[in-house]
């Protein structure tokens, strides 16, 4: 079932779906059943008005921390306890990631952070910026050239858009262009195929006991390895050293507490990492954008006015003080469809979290998707308001961490003003001479599986704004 869009009256604000919530815990088959389909299928009315919960499944605790106080608790202030990606996290991303950063944990983890953050850090976001305005023009002169009448999958559009961009960056201009489609068509299988339930950590059963996932996300695990691993070894070659790129930074840092520099295998890995951060969840964010923006004309006015002040030329790094209601649009957007909904670790050893004995082994979630619609948190919860993202708006009083759509504590997400800088670049320039608008009909439903996504599809038409 699923909360069916709506806005009574121009006047009130878009109300976008969401899954049906149920008045009580679903009973563990049905439980099960839904998690197979999509994480958000299974919240209770509950859950969206409580400050922490405790459940069981099966043989594993489970504590969802649901207030800012209870988030920072858990990854803040006992990060050290609570650092651990889930069981299952690491063992659906671990055929595409390896040991990289965002699935290790412990010294491989500390050691990799401190390789990484330095080359996505907020004062290079000028120097890593330029890709976006690009792509984000070439992209505009190639929707001017398609036929109106046709429509296209925005999701898929915004994924490429986004691999472009991102591989630009970490490739260098030349090669990451030439590969980003093949990993964007083998995530995107990936992520169709992959299995969403660990039932052996869920039955107490140890961690090195293999997990098998389907052939066919096997396959496409293994397309992108191969992609990648060829990307590495040209960016590292002699020819490759003329231009920059993420992954030349990376393989030249020194590790300052060892003096040790990245082997292959490790550059691989964090660029798998790089890639799937920096396509996918900028690209949701953009598709859902969209989305919102074609079921909310005023909101949509405003920020195409804003579109219109760069006088048709592309949004670049200088431009994003003068774009803050398109940044509010894509704050907003993260409010209600979060990439990443749920953030759950694996307790490492025995502690406690509001007032509770946490056993080791346990699970310690962050919920996103609860806690950006927490009816005491925030007012219409459920309803798309970007004001509430301007200065002096709503979120600007509320508490830190009652937002958390790129993770927290240590293991925020190292690209996460890139990513923000990314969707407001993109969409104001695209905004300036295009207003996407559903194909009539279409239901969107959000599904998350690895990442929330607007189903497996987004089918909208390109109405162009200046003739």
């Amino acid at each position: 079932m699923l909360a069916v869009a709506e806005a009574v009256r121009a006047d009130e604000p878009f109300v976008p779906p969401y899954p049906h919530r149920h008045a009580k815990v679903p009973p563990l088959l049905e439980l099960l059943r839904l998690l197979r389909t999509s994480f958000l299928d299974v919240w209770p009315q509950s859950s969206f008005e409580l400050e922490f919960l405790q459940s069981r499944v099966l043989f594993r605790d489970i504590f969802i921390c649901n207030s800012p106080a209870t988030v920072q608790e858990a990854f803040v202030d006992e990060a050290a306890t609570y650092q651990r990606k889930s069981p299952q996290m690491r063992h659906a991303l671990k055929p595409l990631l390896g040991d990289g950063l965002f699935i290790s944990d412990g010294p491989v983890w500390q050691e990799r952070r401190r390789m990484v953050a330095p080359v996505t850090h907020v004062s290079r976001l000028a120097s890593l910026t330029p890709p976006i305005t690009e792509a984000a023009a070439e992209r505009a002169v190639e929707w001017a050239a398609r036929d109106p009448a046709e429509p296209l999958d925005m999701l898929a559009e915004m994924g490429h858009l986004t691999a472009q961009i991102i591989g630009r960056t970490i490739f260098g201009r030349r090669l990451g262009s030439a590969s980003a489609a093949g990993i964007v068509q083998a995530f995107a299988e990936y992520q169709r195929v992959v299995r969403q339930t660990d039932l052996f950590s869920l039955l107490g059963l140890p961690d090195w006991m293999p997990r098998r996932q389907p052939r066919r996300a096997r396959l496409a695990a293994r397309r992108i390895d191969v992609i990648l691993e060829g990307l590495v070894d040209n960016v590292l070659s002699a020819e490759g050293r003329q231009e920059a790129s993420l992954i030349r930074d990376m393989a030249e840092g020194v590790n300052p507490l060892n003096g040790r520099t990245m082997d292959r295998a490790a550059i691989r890995h964090e660029a798998a990492v790089l890639f799937m951060a920096g396509h996918e969840t900028t690209a949701n964010t953009l598709a859902w954008a969209w989305y919102l923006l074609s079921q909310s004309p005023a909101t949509a006015a405003r920020l195409r006015a804003e579109a219109d002040a760069l006088q048709g030329r592309p949004a670049g790094f200088a431009d994003l003080p003068r774009l803050p209601y398109t940044r509010a649009v894509v704050e907003e957007t993260l409010r209600l469809y979060p990439p990443v909904p749920l953030l759950a670790r694996e307790a490492l050893r025995d502690g406690e979290l509001a007032g509770r004995k946490v056993r080791k082994g346990s699970l310690v979630m962050a919920v996103p998707w609860l806690l950006h619609r927490h009816r005491k948190l925030w007012s219409q919860p459920d309803a798309f308001i970007p004001e509430r993202f301007l200065p002096g708006g709503e979120a600007a009083s509320k508490p830190r961490y009652t937002w958390i759509p790129f993770a927290i504590g240590p293991r925020v997400c190292t690209g996460a003003a890139f990513g923000l800088t990314e969707a407001v670049l993109c969409l104001a320039t695209l905004s300036a001479g295009f207003a996407p608008r559903l194909v009539p009909g279409t239901e969107v439903r959000p599904v998350c599986r690895l990442t929330l996504r607007p189903g497996d599809s987004l089918p909208m038409l390109l109405d162009r704004r200046h003739a």
